[in-house]
């Protein structure tokens, strides 16, 4: 039995032995610890590592927020962390730096939970959102290619979906998740639709209702499983990250039942690089609960036999420019909101926010934009543009 001197000895000699390991993580991806490079991490805390190597991802996140270590580049961190995981470690050092860092949303969503995203991330404060989007209030990835601002780069994307819908005067549209009402008040005012947008988000519902009041739209507090009714084209933007696995097949179904023969469907989401059951502890707790990130196999086995895949177009680096624009109004604003959120909320939100950064630019999620049609109802060529 060893005496108290020795099981010192030897708790020293394990958190050792935890610190190396990790350390030789970092440095397989040139990151130092106490380094003098903005990627590199400044620990405060003497226990910060072994509560990383404990806790994994939630333990890199809550250490994080509890002020136990900084970075002043938290995306470039993430994205040399992912790249050497990738791209040079072995399989071990590998599944290791996945463990520390997780980089996906990964949960099922049943009906009865389907308003838990809505409470505890869309329903924060519209305030907020206010102050870290663009004026569209668009909270889903802009499309830089000819843009130079993130305003710029939101109307880009509002525009690309509806003329990849090729929507005209006069059609009725349906937006699944419509958010605060970004691509509804878009689509009505610049391609004269008749739009009905339903999301589970109380605040979200309020402020799309506003925005749109003098428009031809109408907004409903509404799970999607629940509308009924058809219409000439059906989107859905930034929505299907909190469908889950188990219920792709009744999105599906839904978004078929609820799409006129002759009409398109455009599916906007992230997605991961693999098919996966697993999910992230840090990002599930605290950002997106119950979230999980299709992958083309899963999203293309549930729209086999109900629709044509007309177009696939990945755009997921530009993901990575759209959140850090939003990090850089967060942190403009954030005196405006620092008396509603405290620090350890401001910690949150700016580890997110580059947190995604990072793994969009390592590649390891996906932006994807999908052009569904009805199988045997449209003939022509679908061009797609871009």
């Amino acid at each position: 039995m060893l005496d108290s001197r020795s099981q010192d000895d030897a708790h020293r000699t394990g958190s050792r032995a935890i610190d190396d390991l990790i350390a030789t993580v970092l440095a397989n991806a040139d990151v130092q610890i106490n380094g003098r490079r903005p990627w590199d991490l400044q620990i405060h805390h003497p226990d910060t590592l072994s509560r990383i190597a404990a806790q994994r991802s939630l333990g890199l996140g809550e250490s994080y927020m509890d002020g136990w270590w900084d970075c002043d580049a938290l995306d470039e961190f993430t994205f040399r962390i992912l790249r050497a995981g990738g791209d040079h470690l072995g399989k071990n050092k590998w599944t290791l730096a996945l463990q520390l860092l997780g980089h996906s949303l990964r949960n099922r969503q049943s009906l009865r939970r389907a308003r838990q995203v809505a409470e505890r991330h869309y329903d924060l404060g519209n305030d907020l959102f206010e102050k870290m989007l663009d004026p569209t209030m668009a909270y889903s990835c802009g499309y830089w290619k000819d843009a130079e601002t993130l305003h710029e780069a939101q109307e880009a994307k509002l525009d690309l979906i509806c003329r990849k819908l090729e929507l005209e005067p006069g059609m009725t549209l349906l937006d699944i998740g419509c958010g605060w009402g970004s691509l509804l008040e878009y689509a009505a005012r610049h391609y004269g639709v008749r739009a009905h947008g339903v999301t589970v988000s109380t605040e979200q519902a309020r402020l799309a209702r506003e925005r749109c009041k003098h428009l031809p739209v109408e907004v409903l507090l509404k799970d999607y499983r629940a509308v009924t009714g058809q219409y000439d084209r059906v989107v859905s933007v930034g929505m299907f990250e909190h469908v889950g696995r188990r219920n792709y097949r009744t999105f599906m179904e839904t978004s078929r039942r609820l799409l006129k023969d002759r009409g398109l469907m455009l599916l906007h989401t992230i997605g991961n690089n693999e098919s996966t059951h697993c999910h992230d502890a840090w990002i599930n707790k605290y950002i997106f609960p119950n979230g999980e990130l299709p992958s083309i196999k899963q999203i293309a086995q549930q729209a086999e036999h109900r629709f044509v895949v007309e177009d696939l177009h990945n755009f997921g680096p530009d993901y990575a420019r759209t959140l850090k624009a939003w990090d850089a109004n967060f942190q403009a604003h954030w005196p405006e909101l620092s008396g509603q959120y405290d620090e350890r909320f401001q910690r949150m939100w700016h580890y997110y926010l580059n947190l995604c950064a990072g793994a969009f630019r390592a590649r390891t999620i996906q932006l994807w934009q999908w052009v569904f049609s009805k199988p045997g109802h449209r003939v022509q060529a679908y061009r797609a543009p871009r």
